[in-house]
């Protein structure tokens, strides 16, 4: 069955009529628009929402990222949607790929400036299954972890030590017939089981021909190992000691492409290449990532604080108050909060863009964290139409917020001294 690839980014519209080809608008087969929408029942039934029906014939992507193959061949790739240029494949491409990195802590390993030209514009999931192959080719010319493993059977030979209870009852006419256990020494244990399975599911997907012949390879070098069978079971084993520790950069690259760290599992029987990734979290935890890198000693960034609520009711607290990030020095507060959608600094008559929601919200984290006085962030990605700091928002003289860009490519918030973060960069 041969694999179509569909690239497309969020709130793209997807139609089985034939449409001109673009990021924002594309024609899938009626096999793989029907999976989609069985597919969109199953996650609605779980409070998530993967898709829109538009119609009868049009379904409309939500702010989902990542890849989704399907039963028929059909993998679609789902860019993030970071500027309104058309023509923004590669650098989509290139966005994701680099977040994906940040935020899931991935190694990468890359021989030189010729690989990345290689792979400079191949889809999401290719790039994913030749950083695993080049990590798991590095780790097979290093060696392969062996492991004695015990086994216990009936020769007509004594090998190792005789399982003295076993001999014991053995029935009239098989005594002769002897019960032992002995050691073997086998690269059967969970880490390279998991890599063979991994192994085999790139074998089976991957469309490159650079990776195909790699992926043949390794798996005639790994035969002897076992695909694993249980695959939580035996990430629940997978070690960390020294001797395992050239194993590490291979692990996150395993887990995404067996599914283990995919944020949004794929339901039902199909699995194939499914990697997908609400683009929310994503850009909250690249913000997060990059700032904790660039504090000052001595500050501290707490994620996901929920220590507030808005209000009390019957003594107790009624909806908790739960901002995205908030930074301390010394006793001084901010409150930062993300939000993945493109502004437009031009557009003041529509408030730039701005939901009204998020404003109460954000004054809501002020009375409660900073006590109604202080400074507060709005992150948003950088674009052509957002490349500076909007004017300050003052809800009252003491508690001040501002909306800033967040440079996507250098990972660097764009302040322009009004506000000021205790970042060893000094502020961009």
């Amino acid at each position: 069955m041969s694999t179509r690839l569909i690239t497309v980014r969020e709130y793209a519209r997807l139609t089985t009529e034939p449409v001109p080809p673009s990021l924002d608008y594309a024609q899938v087969p009626p096999s793989a628009f029907d999976w989609l929408c069985d597919l969109q029942a199953s996650f609605s039934r779980r409070g998530a929402a993967l898709l829109q029906q538009d119609g009868r014939r049009a379904l409309k992507l939500d702010s989902y990222v990542g890849v989704i193959e399907t039963p028929c061949g059909t993998r679609l790739e789902i860019l993030p949607k970071h500027t309104e240029q058309a023509d923004c494949q590669q650098a989509a491409r290139h966005t994701l790929q680099r977040m994906l990195q940040t935020v899931l802590d991935l190694p990468a390993r890359e021989s030189g400036p010729a690989s990345l030209r290689l792979f400079d514009d191949v889809p999401l999931s290719e790039w994913v299954m030749r950083q695993f192959l080049q990590g798991l080719d590095h780790l097979v010319k290093r060696g392969v972890r062996f492991d004695y493993q015990r086994v216990e059977e009936e020769q007509r030979f004594l090998r190792g030590q005789l399982n003295v209870v076993a001999q014991m009852r053995q029935p009239p006419g098989r005594q002769h017939h002897f019960q032992i256990r002995h050691d073997v020494f086998l690269a059967d244990r969970a880490e390279n089981r998991l890599l063979r399975l991994a192994l085999e599911r790139v074998c089976k997907c991957t469309q490159e021909a650079g990776n195909w012949r790699l992926a043949h390879e390794l798996r005639s070098l790994l035969l002897e190992v076992p695909p694993s069978r249980d695959i939580r079971q035996d990430f629940r084993q997978w070690q960390n000691d020294r001797l395992m520790a050239h194993y590490q950069p291979l692990r996150p690259w395993c887990e995404l492409i067996l599914g283990d760290q995919s944020p949004l599992a794929i339901s039902g029987d199909w699995r194939g290449i499914s990697m997908l990734f609400p683009m929310e979290v994503l850009f909250e935890r690249y913000v997060e990532v990059l700032l904790r890198r660039q504090l000052l000693a001595g500050s501290k960034l707490r994620a996901q604080l929920s220590g507030q609520d808005l209000c009390l009711h019957r003594e107790r607290g009624m909806f908790r108050l739960k901002p995205d990030l908030l930074l301390d020095l010394a006793g001084q507060n901010w409150v930062l909060d993300t939000k993945w959608k493109l502004l437009d600094a031009g557009a003041v008559s529509d408030k730039y863009g701005l939901s009204q929601a998020d404003f109460y919200q954000m004054f809501a984290y002020g009375q409660k964290y900073l006590a109604g006085s202080g400074d507060m962030l709005l992150i948003y990605p950088c674009t052509e139409r957002f490349q500076k700091p909007l004017p300050l928002f003052e809800f009252s003289p003491e508690l001040r917020l501002q909306v800033v860009p967040f440079d996507l490519e250098n990972g660097i918030l764009c302040l322009d001294g009004l506000i000021t973060l205790p970042l060893a960069s000094g502020g961009h």
